[in-house]
Protein backbone atom coordinates (compact mmCIF):
# COMPACT_ATOMS: atom_id res chain seq x y z
CA UNK A 1 0.00 0.00 0.00
CA UNK A 2 1.18 3.29 -0.69
CA UNK A 3 0.23 6.85 1.69
CA UNK A 4 1.05 10.15 1.25
CA UNK A 5 2.13 12.32 4.29
CA UNK A 6 1.21 15.74 5.14
CA UNK A 7 4.02 18.09 6.48
CA UNK A 8 3.06 17.74 10.37
CA UNK A 9 3.06 14.31 10.23
CA UNK A 10 6.37 14.05 8.54
CA UNK A 11 7.63 16.49 11.28
CA UNK A 12 6.28 14.56 14.18
CA UNK A 13 7.38 11.43 12.73
CA UNK A 14 11.03 12.69 11.70
CA UNK A 15 11.11 14.64 14.92
CA UNK A 16 10.25 11.95 17.17
CA UNK A 17 7.96 14.42 18.89
CA UNK A 18 4.22 14.98 19.36
CA UNK A 19 0.93 13.59 19.12
CA UNK A 20 0.16 10.73 16.53
CA UNK A 21 -2.93 8.76 15.70
CA UNK A 22 -3.09 5.44 16.70
CA UNK A 23 -3.84 3.94 12.94
CA UNK A 24 -0.87 6.47 11.38
CA UNK A 25 1.55 5.65 14.16
CA UNK A 26 0.73 1.76 13.06
CA UNK A 27 1.49 2.52 9.56
CA UNK A 28 4.99 4.76 10.92
CA UNK A 29 6.09 2.01 13.22
CA UNK A 30 6.26 -0.95 10.63
CA UNK A 31 7.01 0.92 7.74
CA UNK A 32 10.66 -0.67 7.13
CA UNK A 33 9.32 -4.19 7.81
CA UNK A 34 6.58 -3.66 5.50
CA UNK A 35 5.92 -3.77 1.52
CA UNK A 36 4.17 -0.01 2.34
CA UNK A 37 5.62 3.03 0.67
CA UNK A 38 5.47 6.34 1.87
CA UNK A 39 4.92 9.54 -0.21
CA UNK A 40 6.29 12.77 0.56
CA UNK A 41 5.02 15.89 -1.70
CA UNK A 42 7.75 18.72 -2.49
CA UNK A 43 5.95 21.54 -0.88
CA UNK A 44 5.72 19.19 2.46
CA UNK A 45 10.05 19.55 1.86
CA UNK A 46 9.33 23.27 1.05
CA UNK A 47 7.28 23.87 4.08
CA UNK A 48 9.84 22.06 6.40
CA UNK A 49 12.82 24.15 5.06
CA UNK A 50 10.55 27.29 5.68
CA UNK A 51 9.97 26.45 9.40
CA UNK A 52 13.13 25.20 10.45
CA UNK A 53 14.71 28.28 8.89
CA UNK A 54 12.29 30.31 11.30
CA UNK A 55 12.83 27.79 13.72
CA UNK A 56 9.45 26.39 14.03
CA UNK A 57 10.07 23.03 13.97
CA UNK A 58 13.17 20.60 15.41
CA UNK A 59 14.26 19.26 12.05
CA UNK A 60 15.77 20.84 9.07
CA UNK A 61 15.66 20.17 5.03
CA UNK A 62 18.86 18.90 4.89
CA UNK A 63 18.27 15.89 7.71
CA UNK A 64 14.93 15.23 6.02
CA UNK A 65 16.64 14.77 2.85
CA UNK A 66 18.93 12.69 3.62
CA UNK A 67 16.18 10.32 5.63
CA UNK A 68 14.17 10.31 2.79
CA UNK A 69 17.11 9.30 -0.21
CA UNK A 70 18.66 7.30 1.86
CA UNK A 71 15.43 4.84 2.32
CA UNK A 72 13.45 2.93 0.04
CA UNK A 73 10.29 3.20 1.74
CA UNK A 74 10.31 7.28 1.16
CA UNK A 75 9.68 8.43 -2.39
CA UNK A 76 8.98 12.32 -3.23
CA UNK A 77 6.26 13.24 -5.38
CA UNK A 78 6.98 16.31 -7.17
CA UNK A 79 4.73 19.07 -7.86
CA UNK A 80 4.02 19.05 -12.13
CA UNK A 81 1.05 20.10 -14.15
CA UNK A 82 -1.24 17.18 -13.49
CA UNK A 83 -0.66 17.72 -10.02
CA UNK A 84 -1.59 21.39 -10.41
CA UNK A 85 -4.46 20.49 -12.65
CA UNK A 86 -6.14 17.94 -10.28
CA UNK A 87 -5.88 21.35 -7.51
CA UNK A 88 -8.41 23.13 -9.42
CA UNK A 89 -11.13 20.19 -8.26
CA UNK A 90 -9.82 20.41 -5.12
CA UNK A 91 -12.14 22.86 -2.98
CA UNK A 92 -9.76 23.69 -0.03
CA UNK A 93 -8.86 27.13 0.95
CA UNK A 94 -5.19 27.00 1.91
CA UNK A 95 -2.60 26.73 -0.54
CA UNK A 96 0.20 23.92 0.36
CA UNK A 97 -2.62 21.85 2.07
CA UNK A 98 -4.21 22.21 -1.23
CA UNK A 99 -1.36 20.91 -3.28
CA UNK A 100 -0.57 18.09 -0.77
CA UNK A 101 -4.37 17.23 -1.30
CA UNK A 102 -4.09 17.04 -4.64
CA UNK A 103 -1.19 15.11 -4.96
CA UNK A 104 -3.05 12.11 -3.10
CA UNK A 105 -6.08 12.38 -5.10
CA UNK A 106 -3.81 12.43 -8.19
CA UNK A 107 -1.75 9.34 -7.04
CA UNK A 108 -5.46 7.90 -6.00
CA UNK A 109 -3.68 6.78 -2.62
CA UNK A 110 -4.74 8.00 1.38
CA UNK A 111 -2.86 11.27 3.17
CA UNK A 112 -1.67 10.66 6.70
CA UNK A 113 -2.73 13.39 8.31
CA UNK A 114 -4.28 14.57 11.56
CA UNK A 115 -6.20 17.96 10.03
CA UNK A 116 -9.63 17.21 10.52
CA UNK A 117 -10.48 19.65 7.43
CA UNK A 118 -8.76 17.17 5.45
CA UNK A 119 -11.89 14.96 6.05
CA UNK A 120 -14.12 17.15 4.33
CA UNK A 121 -12.62 16.57 0.78
CA UNK A 122 -14.47 13.30 0.58
CA UNK A 123 -12.69 11.83 -2.72
CA UNK A 124 -9.30 11.67 -0.56
CA UNK A 125 -9.18 9.13 2.51
CA UNK A 126 -7.45 10.33 5.39
CA UNK A 127 -5.64 7.98 7.99
CA UNK A 128 -5.22 9.07 11.63
CA UNK A 129 -6.90 7.32 14.49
Amino acid sequence: MQYLLDTVTMVRHFAGTGKIGRKAACILDSIEESDEVLFISIISLMEIMYRSEKNRITVNLQDTLKRVENSSKYMIADLDSDILRTAETVNFSELHDRLILATAKWLDIPVISSDREFKKIREIEVIWN
